[in-house]
């Protein structure tokens, strides 16, 4: 059909371009291709290309250095709560996927000023067991073991209390007892020792409990009256 003009045919896939008339070209008598890349630019990809899109590059991983660092603050601001034990300070390592070499070094920096002893924190549990939660040497030994302190720092550390497993019993029953007084004496005696053995105090439980339970049953002395 004359006076009609054909729209060029762009070439997706390499090739020459097709010649066109000369009004449809440039000032350099060449076929403006708007889908060509811009000078100096990256490759523009149009749909159906062949060839994979351009990522962006992954964002710069910590080095070890910087990991090492924010364990160790981790572990700094956990012992700023409450001290720990040596096997809960390499926990607290472990849970930020340290190198265990790494991990060590700084176990055995903190071990040498001072931040990780478990034999102080062994005799620190001890006393607020006895003195606070009235707790026998059953119960201290499993919270100690709780804790992750060894076996023979545990057993060195109440190697240290005074032989007087049966008179602290005693003195917890004593306080227990009187509540007591309203049920029958097997039930009071089952209830008390029960209590006792809940705290550790194993084989002198029963005895304190039932001595605990005469004293209370017991009446009131009076003092000598004088004329």
């Amino acid at each position: 059909m004359s006076g009609e003009r054909i729209a060029p045919v762009i070439p997706l896939f390499g090739g020459a371009a097709p010649a066109v008339p000369a009004e449809q070209a440039d000032d350099t008598g060449t076929w403006n291709n708007t889908w060509a890349a811009p000078v100096g630019g990256g490759v523009t990809t149009v749909r159906g290309d062949l060839e994979p899109r351009a990522t962006a590059p992954d964002a710069a991983e910590p080095d070890a250095e910087e990991e090492a660092a924010a364990a160790e603050a981790a572990l700094v601001r956990k012992l700023r709560t409450r001290s720990l034990s040596i096997r809960e300070a390499r926990a607290v390592l472990r849970e930020r996927d340290l190198d265990e070499a790494c991990a060590e070094e700084i176990i055995e920096r903190f071990i040498e000023h001072g931040y990780l002893d478990d034999a102080k924190l062994a005799e620190q549990l001890i006393h607020s067991g006895v003195e606070r939660k009235g707790q026998g040497r059953m119960m201290l030994a499993q919270s100690l073991s709780k804790r992750g302190i060894p076996r023979e720092v545990v057993d060195a550390a109440l190697a240290e209390l005074p032989d007087d497993e049966y008179e602290r019993a005693l003195a917890f029953a004593r306080q227990k007892a009187r509540p007591l007084a309203s049920v029958d004496r097997d039930t009071a005696l089952r209830r008390l020792s029960g209590q006792l053995a809940r705290r550790g105090y194993g084989s002198v439980a029963l005895s304190a409990a039932r001595q605990a339970l005469d004293e209370a049953s017991r009446p009131p002395s009076r003092g000598v009256r004088f004329e």
